[in-house]
């Protein structure tokens, strides 16, 4: 599938939803309507899922993107329709309707989802899916099948789980085949971890420009997060590894998709030396993508390897396990001297 190169880059206002105002996606669709930002109408079929049902998928997707909403987000939504519908837009079924069921998400009018017409409408089905989804209460860190779970009230509310591994594939490739990319510093999407402080046993590194550059990182601990800044007073997590990086004498990109291509890769985290960069999806990026950074310090006296980040909107720069991110790193980086 070839994607039109116009580039729509949507910021959303959305006090309803929470979403973070400094964050906006791009958007590469095969055609876009005035105001409208649409999901390409010619998906192939993937797997067991036909060109309807990966339509479908994507423009859950495209809603989601639009709201500002993070990448487990769409995940829990199409995993939910993918068990309530199938990723199908089902009309009245006659003598096999359940109530008043309808749509991809099989949402009620008599229960204030809307009315048939505006159900049967796929993007405005997504969007009223998400504005439930934010307004319960840890959402983020919940199991998705117990996200999905509470907005649906389902009679089934173990059924979404079998879904999440379909839903992960599918959302990976919607996002990759529309070229979403959300622009902000989204966070790690991992939970708070409580302890910022340094490991017992932690020795700084001997060669002089990564202690330069790590100390100047460890210097930052307790700093708020704040989307696109670059310090003194706080960081996002790739204006962290810049400052850091610059205080070694080196410039690296500002933004984390660019700083995924910087200097040499590193092979494994078995290889990682003290300043080597670490990139995960995050919250609203993908493998192919990655959206998140922090950076290897080194180890604790029982071996055990660490690394320093601004981890999200609401926290401080901090100091966590690198096997908290050790089943989900993207790439790993070593910057060069210019």
């Amino acid at each position: 599938m070839v994607l039109a190169p116009l580039a729509l880059i949507v910021f959303v206002a959305l006090a309803l939803l929470g979403a973070s105002p400094a964050m906006g996606c791009t958007i590469s669709p095969s055609s876009v309507s005035p105001g409208t930002t649409a999901a390409p109408t010619d998906w192939p079929d993937q797997g067991s899922w036909s060109s309807e049902q990966v339509s479908n998928a994507a423009t859950i997707v495209t809603v989601g993107a639009e709201l500002h909403m993070p990448r487990y987000g769409w995940e829990i939504a199409v995993a939910t329709a993918m068990q309530e519908s199938t990723l199908r837009n089902l009309g009245h079924l006659g003598e096999d309707n359940d109530h008043d069921s309808l749509g991809l998400f099989q949402q009620r009018p008599s229960q204030g989802w809307g009315t048939p017409e505006q159900i049967l409408d796929p993007r405005y089905a997504a969007r009223k899916f998400y504005e439930r989804l934010v307004k319960v209460d840890g959402w983020q860190t919940m199991p998705l099948t117990q996200a999905a779970q509470a907005v649906q009230r389902s009679a089934f509310p173990d059924a979404y789980a079998k879904w999440q591994p379909e839903a992960q594939q599918l959302v990976a490739l919607i996002s990759d085949g529309m070229n979403i990319v959300c622009t902000s510093d989204g966070g790690d999407g991992l939970p708070s971890l409580d302890d910022a402080g340094l490991p017992d046993g932690f020795v700084l590194p001997s060669d002089p420009q990564l202690r330069a550059v790590v100390s100047f990182a460890l210097a930052q601990l307790g700093k708020p997060y704040v989307w696109g800044a670059e310090g003194p007073d706080s960081y996002d997590c790739s204006g962290l590894m810049m400052a850091a990086w610059a205080e070694g004498g080196v410039r690296i990109p500002r933004v984390t998709a660019d700083q995924v291509h910087t200097g040499v890769v590193v092979p494994s985290l078995a290889a990682m030396r003290p300043g080597d960069l670490i990139f995960i999806p995050g919250s609203d990026g993908t493998m192919s993508r990655p959206r998140h950074v922090g950076m290897y310090i080194g180890t604790d006296g029982d071996g055990r390897q660490y690394l320093v980040q601004a981890p999200r909107t609401g926290d401080v720069v901090q100091v966590v396990l690198v096997s908290n991110w050790s089943r989900q790193v993207a790439a790993i980086r070593r910057p060069l001297p210019s």
